[in-house]
């Protein structure tokens, strides 16, 4: 649904459907955003749960093509999925070339993750090959539902302007069809987190391009994410690295007022936990259960500049 010029079919009840749009839809008045995708249903019904609903399905296929799309993107539901519509045979014979089945029937196995794994593969068959890699970097599975999603776009576009290397492509984050053929043509692939790194793999075999299995985490974790990149690019990173930790450590002065501050972590999950003993020790925190509340967002904040917005926040806390 993050591809502009796309239109999403859910092959299955309308109530999928108006659950999607009323997430997106919500979600876009949020971030004070106009842009809606485009999702139809093939509104399967109890005749069809019964007698099978292929034939509703080549119906919103054809509403879809009416429209010209640049490309149709047919989702199946735990519905069709367990009255077993053959979904791929309905789409070749639409004789509709642009059009790509993603597996989505979740009841039957596998759960959200799975899901955004299975379209990010289902997608990549539109990516180029052959192409000479061009020194520019791909981010693989942006969190699309993340509300600062394009935060963390912009602390990454910053981190690497440090190595003098620019985002090329948004796999997938508000792109249209055409941009999609240039999955392969970077020289780095920079996935969103560790659970897509089947994804990154994957990528790799098919286009040759390494990858970076998560986005900067920590202090320490964003020096070393200028580290990565420079090496996997064959680039000097010595100077960036210094110049971020210059800013990393205007950025601790700059929340000085924290040092040996009482604190209380709240809800801290596993993956949270070195960042949490990095910043204790960085800012001199007691912990214990006296102290004022933090809590570490989930997913975690990215580089330098996701810690700043996470700080601010404590600093609003501790002077409440």
């Amino acid at each position: 649904m993050a591809v502009t010029d796309g239109i999403t079919i859910i092959h299955g009840p309308d109530g999928c459907a108006h659950h999607t749009t009323s997430l997106l839809h919500a979600l876009q008045v949020d971030h004070d955003r106009l842009f809606s995708p485009i999702i139809l249903s093939s509104s399967l019904t109890e005749s069809e749960i019964i007698f099978g609903g292929e034939e509703a399905l080549g119906k919103a296929i054809r509403s879809a093509v009416a429209r010209k799309p640049g490309l149709i993107c047919v989702l199946t539901s735990c519905v069709s999925a367990a009255i077993g519509d053959d979904v791929q045979s309905v789409c070749n014979s639409s004789h509709c070339p642009d059009i790509i089945v993603v597996p989505t029937g979740g009841f039957l196995g596998g759960g959200f993750s799975e899901g955004v794994e299975q379209a990010l593969l289902a997608l990549s068959v539109l990516g180029g090959s052959g192409s000479e890699p061009d020194g520019s970097v791909t981010l693989i599975g942006e969190k699309n539902l993340e509300y600062e999603v394009d935060a963390h776009y912009r602390e990454l576009s910053r981190l690497l302007s440090l190595l003098g290397i620019h985002i090329r492509l948004r796999f997938i984050r508000n792109v249209s069809t055409a941009a999609l053929s240039q999955l392969g043509s970077g020289s780095l692939n920079i996935l969103r987190d560790h659970s897509l790194e089947e994804v990154g793999e994957s990528f790799r075999r098919r286009f040759g391009t390494p990858y970076i299995p998560s986005f900067p985490v920590g202090f320490s974790g964003t020096l070393r994410f200028l580290e990565q990149v420079g090496e996997q690019l064959g680039i000097d990173s010595r100077q960036a690295v210094k110049t971020e930790r210059e800013n990393q450590e205007q950025l601790i002065g700059n929340f000085r007022d924290l040092r040996g501050a009482n604190v209380s972590f709240y809800g801290l999950s596993s993956s949270a936990l070195p960042l949490s003993e990095e910043l204790i020790q960085r800012f001199d925190l007691r912990p214990g259960t006296a102290g004022f509340t933090c809590s570490i967002p989930d997913p975690l904040p990215v580089g330098t500049a996701g810690l700043s917005r996470m700080l601010h926040r404590w600093r609003r806390v501790c002077r409440a």
